[in-house]
């Protein structure tokens, strides 16, 4: 999975490296994602998501881009290689069950796709214990067999770690190869890809009573030591984040105080004398990793990746 830029981290530079690794398979949501990178994955799968446009058909075909269909509208404008996409309780896209039989009662229209796959696209895989699970896997085994024979593709990232019922001819995988936890609750088995640091631009004593950041929503309980780094929500480091916020700074956490605003933040560092304007703080890594930053905004991981701003100075390593 490619889409939204690579979850926010650069899908010019994240498909090449996927490539040079052996990946032959690419998903994005949409066809502008895919004319993007069409040249740097020029012998591989790149597939759209969320389906086919009226008119966007010769684009694909000549680009060698394959469309996922997901209803019998999108068949009756599509003929070549594609990929079929069966809701089994998602409800978003995909074929429904009623779809499905209207298909099935139309074979000439079926003859008119190459089925490179049949997927669908699982609900709580994250939940392991969710009998949804189980459901989907046996109303996708369902519609398979009434269609023509086909690879098939079930697993997203979290569904590769279900076990093997859940395995098929291609898995999905999205949010761990970024390094998001695919199974909450248990220990990540997947490597941190994402380090985001930012540098002290000011360092300030604040009096004690004395509030910081917009509407003063932190008051100093004591004569605080307070630093101001040149990152806020207009770099997608989330409002939600104020107060609940913490970065790494010499093997310590700091808290973030007051009110993130639009390009500054401002952490305590009382209990860190040794930070000084120019230091670094570390707003994702070993010590904040990206899903305890996740949970302090009260969101995912995967808002807060796909939400980085371009402002940030990206550096790529081994890439």
């Amino acid at each position: 999975m490619v889409k939204a830029d690579a979850y926010g981290l650069g899908a010019e530079r994240v498909a090449p490296a996927l490539y040079e690794a052996g990946c032959r398979h690419f998903f994005v949501a949409h066809l502008q994602e895919a004319l993007a990178i069409r040249r740097l994955v020029p012998d591989a799968m790149l597939a759209v998501l969320n389906g086919l446009w009226p008119g966007d058909a010769p684009v694909y075909a000549e680009q060698g881009i394959l469309p996922v269909l997901g209803s019998v509208a999108e068949i009756e404008g599509w003929t070549g290689p594609a990929l079929l996409h069966v809701d089994t309780g998602m409800h978003r896209l995909g074929l429904s069950a009623a779809e499905l039989d209207i298909l099935l009662d139309r074979p000439a229209l079926l003859r008119r796709i190459e089925l490179r796959y049949i997927m669908t696209h699982l609900v709580a895989s994250e939940a392991r214990d969710d009998a949804i699970n189980a459901t989907q896997r046996e109303r996708f085994d369902g519609a398979c067999a009434r269609l023509p024979p086909a690879p098939r593709s079930l697993a997203n990232s979290s569904g590769i770690f279900l076990g093997p019922a859940f395995g098929s001819d291609l898995a999905r995988p999205g949010a761990a190869l970024y390094g998001i936890n695919p199974s909450p609750g248990q220990p990540n088995p997947m490597r941190a890809t994402v380090r985001l640091r930012a540098r002290i631009l000011h360092m300030r004593d604040v009096p004690a009573g004395e509030g910081v950041g917009y509407n003063a929503t932190w008051i100093a309980p004591r004569r605080s030591r307070i630093g101001t780094v040149s990152v806020g929500y207009a770099d997608g480091f989330l409002r939600s984040l104020s107060g609940r916020a913490a970065a790494g700074f010499d093997g310590r956490l700091v808290p973030l105080v007051g009110r993130v605003s639009m390009d500054l933040s401002t952490f305590d560092l009382t209990d860190a004398p040794g930070a000084a304007a120019g230091d670094w703080l570390e707003l994702i890594g070993p010590g904040m990793p990206v899903d305890e930053v996740a949970a302090r905004a009260g969101t995912n991981g995967y808002e807060v990746l796909t939400s980085l701003g371009r402002r940030y100075r990206r550096i790529y390593v081994g890439a």
